[in-house]
């Protein structure tokens, strides 16, 4: 054993390994939505200082919203070709954590509070960043859903929801796109860090998923470097000489060798050779995705989109000073920015403009006066409205939902005297609508647009792109109607998932609790007709377990893009389910007039939840097929039975006679040898023929019911028949 392969367990400076042997250093870069890449004299992981210029693409709150996944991967592949040009290696994103709450500072850089959506918009990402030679690095691993002490906190969540929900995202990427890096998380999951968890880094993501790529640390996040390389990480990041790091005869040879494969099979993946990008196309890429993206909340009258010939107030500071991205270590350095007061300047002749409100939230009561004598002269008011940086970042979580005072306050305003307002909103995390609404005429939910963004918002408002976003979380009335509020961000180095599986619209659905915007809602400048729903069973043997068809119409006269939207109730009665989740879908385009058939397949394993003690499964039975245009806008259902692999509980002794009942061979064979005894006798007979004693009889744990006279069985009976039949 020799220090120079313990050296390569850590970087040698803040984004580059040692060479590996016969390839050199492999250097990272931050670049979810943007290459970050900074002077390694002057690192500044947590984006305070300038970087190389690069294009700043529409974050992961706002490309999620395309339910897109050929755009997704497009983006992904300008990505990496603008990583190839400054030799990176790998770019450390996406991000996979689930939007448990909308106060989370960093939902700007999550797709969604839906597992299957949030997996397979990551896979795409990864698959277009890995077609340039450029390494993906899904993160982070797992469960920081929050910003609060996120370098301490023990995620503490039950079995099944982690699976089900906090850690389905990454394997469903994983399985489906094979990203070459995993970056671990600071947090602790139930008490154990995330980088020195053998469970989370060797069982699961190896052994279970398949994952052969560098498991890389969160900058700073391994407490023992020794204790996180036997659990299964693989490089420790920054590095620096004199750092803490493993050394000769801290591990067995062999898993420094391991680690040694793996770090040169990263080096033999990606390219070392630089490539070009072009910066004009990639600009146009943002322009064209951040318009897509944009999801249309409402629109009474149709007021959208405008003519250009009308007198067009724009009012709001945020449209001469746009926020395009999100605050912290993602931050991107563009290559140019487009304004939406730039963009109106070019392409709405004799608008006028007014600040309305000063970025920093301090209240300004001329700039209110001002703004409201604009919109006053004007014949539609266009508010750009949002959250500012100071609002939402890494490291801090939000306290409420709502816009800024200031910017609520302007709405009053100009509500007295202009009764076509249309709201630009730009955010990256959800903000609540509810106070408002009813004073606007029509809403824009356009996130963080990336660069060329006062163009993709023009492009919207003036109807050159139809928008066809949808919602990948929904937006609650209130915060206190949240799934986590009460347990959220915990106390005392601890964060209690008390929600377990219903998260996001799993829980508003299932408790029918009214939503400002449900989970998948997004208008059009057209209409959409859905018909003739048919589902096709497959065999149990096929991984798809049924094809979901139905008739789309586009009935308005503009060409716009649908996302059918395929939710399954589970009826099956296997485990406790949500009114409905999402199973699939996919984004139709169609001309005016044009209808097609479209199918939709579901996978089998989509329909599968974990079960404690026996894994993933869906034992066959009813299912309730959905289709619609959001969770709250079902067009189509029907119920429909699948075949699926029978579920057989784990018995013991203290199951309860009614578990032991239900086992297809304990069941049969406990009760078979209860009447080979003569039966139950005296008050438990009794009891056992009476309906409602029946049920309380059923109910009880067998090894208690062996202590009441009148059953004829005891503990050696049942060990003995749990060693015929379960073993």
């Amino acid at each position: 054993m020799t220090d120079g392969k313990a050296r390569l367990t850590a970087g040698a400076d803040y984004w580059s390994t040692h060479p590996v042997p016969g390839h050199g250093p492999v250097r990272f870069a931050d670049g979810p939505h943007g290459l970050r890449v900074q002077d390694d004299d002057n690192p500044d992981h947590l984006g305070i200082g300038r970087s190389a210029p690069a294009t700043c693409f529409p974050p992961a709150v706002t490309l999620a919203s395309s339910w897109d996944v050929d755009l997704v991967r497009e983006v992904g592949a300008a990505l990496g070709r603008e990583a190839r040009t400054h030799g990176v290696h790998v770019v450390l994103g996406p991000g996979l954590n689930i939007k448990r709450s909308p106060l989370c500072g960093r939902n700007f850089e999550y797709y969604s509070e839906d597992p299957l959506l949030s997996g397979l918009l990551a896979g795409a990402m990864v698959e277009g960043l890995q077609s340039q030679g450029v390494g993906a690095c899904v993160k982070h691993f797992a469960a920081n859903n929050q910003e609060t002490d996120r370098m301490r906190v023990s995620a503490d969540i039950d079995a099944r929801p982690l699976r089900e929900i906090y850690l389905r995202g990454f394997e469903i990427a994983i399985r489906e796109a094979n990203p070459w890096c995993v970056m671990s998380s600071y947090n602790r999951i139930n008490g154990t860090t995330a980088s020195e968890n053998s469970w989370l880094l060797t069982d699961v993501l190896r052994e279970e998923w398949g994952f052969d790529g560098v498991v890389v640390s969160d900058w700073g996040a391994v407490r023992d470097p020794v204790a996180a390389l036997q659990a299964g990480l693989d490089l420790k990041m920054p590095g620096q000489e004199n750092g803490p790091r493993v050394h000769d005869g801290d591990v067995d040879e062999q898993v420094l060798d391991r680690t040694l494969e793996r770090l040169t099979l990263l080096a033999r993946r990606t390219r070392a050779e630089k490539a070009a990008a072009n910066p004009e196309e990639h600009h146009e890429l943002t322009r064209r995705t951040a318009a897509e993206s944009a999801v249309l909340l409402k629109n009474d009258t149709g007021l959208l989109p405008l003519s250009p010939s009308r007198r067009v107030a724009i009012i709001g500071e945020l449209a001469r000073t746009p926020r395009y991205q999100g605050a912290g270590s993602s931050r991107v350095n563009p290559t140019t920015v487009v304004s939406a007061l730039d963009a109106a300047g070019r392409r709405l002749p004799g608008h006028a403009f007014a600040p309305g409100y000063r970025i920093d939230g301090e209240p300004d009561a001329a700039l209110l006066e001002e703004a409201t004598r604009v919109a006053a002269e004007a014949d539609i008011a266009v508010l750009f409205l949002g959250l500012p940086d100071s609002h939402e970042a890494e490291g801090a979580d939000r306290t409420h939902i709502d816009l800024p005072a200031d910017q609520l306050a302007l709405i009053d305003a100009i509500a007295q005297v202009n009764q076509r307002i249309v709201v630009a909103l730009s955010n990256g995390a959800t903000v609540t609508t509810a106070p408002w609404r009813d004073q606007v005429t029509a809403i824009v939910e356009f996130w963080l647009t990336g660069q060329a963004g006062g163009d993709s918002t023009l492009d919207v408002l003036l109807g050159e792109v139809t928008p066809s976003g949808k919602l990948t979380e929904t937006i609650p009335l209130r915060l206190e109607d949240t799934p986590a509020f009460l347990d959220f961000p915990g106390e005392n180095g601890h964060v209690r998932y008390s929600e377990g599986i219903h998260v996001g619209y799993r829980y508003y659905d299932t408790r029918k609790i009214d939503v400002d915007f449900p989970f998948g809602h997004g208008l059009s400048y057209t209409e959409f007709r859905y018909d003739d729903l048919a589902v096709t069973v497959h065999d149990l043997a096929d991984p798809v377990a049924m094809t979901v068809s139905s008739e789309l119409a586009n009935t308005g006269d503009r060409t716009g893009a649908e996302v059918i939207q395929v939710y399954i109730g589970d009826r099956t009665g296997l485990v406790v389910t949500p009114e409905q989740e999402l199973r699939a879908f996919t984004k139709v385009w169609l001309a005016p007039g044009e209808a097609r058939r479209v199918s939709i397949p579901v996978r089998r394993e989509h329909l599968e939840h974990y079960v404690p003690g026996t894994g993933w499964a869906f034992p066959g039975g009813p299912v309730e097929v959905r289709v619609g245009s959001s969770s709250r806008d079902i067009r189509l259902s029907t119920l429909v039975t699948l075949p699926g692999h029978p579920v057989e509980k784990q018995l013991t002794a203290w199951s309860t006679l009614g578990e032991w009942s239900d086992h297809p061979r304990l069941g049969t064979a406990l009760w078979e040898l209860l009447e080979e005894r003569g039966g139950a006798r005296g008050r438990m007979g009794d009891l056992l023929s009476d309906e409602a004693g029946r049920r309380a009889v059923l109910g009880s744990p067998l090894k208690g019911l062996l202590e009441f006279p009148g059953i004829p069985l005891d503990d050696a009976d049942v060990e003995a028949l749990l060693a015929k039949h379960c073993t």
